[in-house]
This record gives C-alpha cells, structure tokens and sequence, in this order.
C-alpha cells in the first residue's frame, strides 16, 4: 500500500511523529510503500488524520 504524508508533522506529539518517521515519512508529500500487514495498520491508526492510504 502507498502511503503519502499529506499534511505537516511539526508541532504534533511525539508519537505521532516517530510513527510517521518510522514509516518514513518526513516532509508533506513524502510517499512511501509499506506492506499490508497488522503492524503498518496501527501505524496508520496513529496518523490517519495526517496522511493518505491508497492500495
């Protein structure tokens, strides 16, 4: 699945941005592909509200 960082991480909370770093997302329009797996859906889960999932 391609994931694409669609708004900014700066001033969000900690969590939220190691999960977008550990998915390798770091500047708006970042995009990066990930397995379908239960791991990147938490993941997803934490920053849903700052990206967007496309399979």
């Amino acid at each position: 699945m391609k994931i694409k960082l669609i708004k900014s991480i700066s001033g969000r909370l900690k969590k939220q941005i190691a999960t977008a770093h550990s998915l390798g997302l770091r500047k708006i329009g970042d995009v990066t592909e990930q397995p379908d797996n239960a791991a990147t859906q938490g993941k997803i889960k934490v920053i849903s509200h700052l990206i967007q999932v496309t399979e």
